[in-house]
């Protein structure tokens, strides 16, 4: 399975909770409407909690202010990914997408990127297949 993961910083014009709301409310359902077509396994929001909830962990590592949240989209493989960037009704419902990001998310901020998972535990179980 591939995975992007694309870490979201809210528009300027947005509260948190706007945010969260429209996220959720609005581009959630938009997501669902192209699913198909763009061959997505599975997709996953995770929302920020109050920041108070990680100011301890950011200061004792030094890290920057956290993001308002991560989506994560899963499809089989690249190879279905370099067909999907090849169909045009694809391409429509990826352009429709960024429209709508474009009104809630600050784009130029949330950085996107590709991995591939390796579990290393489970259910509370060890399934690391490693050295």
């Amino acid at each position: 399975m591939i995975k992007l993961t694309f870490c979201l910083v809210r528009a300027p014009h947005l509260t948190p909770e706007a945010f969260q709301d429209y996220w959720l409310n609005k581009h959630a359902p938009l997501v669902l409407s192209v699913k198909d077509v763009l061959r997505i396994r599975q997709y996953v929001q995770s929302h920020s909690l109050s920041p108070e909830y990680a100011e301890a962990m950011r200061r004792s590592r030094g890290g920057p202010e956290q993001f308002d949240g991560v989506a994560q989209l899963w499809w089989d493989s690249m190879d279905v990914i370099q067909e999907i960037a090849a169909d045009p009704e694809a391409r429509k419902a990826q352009r429709a997408l960024i429209e709508d990001e474009k009104t809630f998310i600050d784009l130029a901020r949330s950085p996107a990127w590709w991995g591939e998972d390796h579990p290393i535990i489970m259910d509370g179980k060890s399934v690391f297949k490693g050295a």
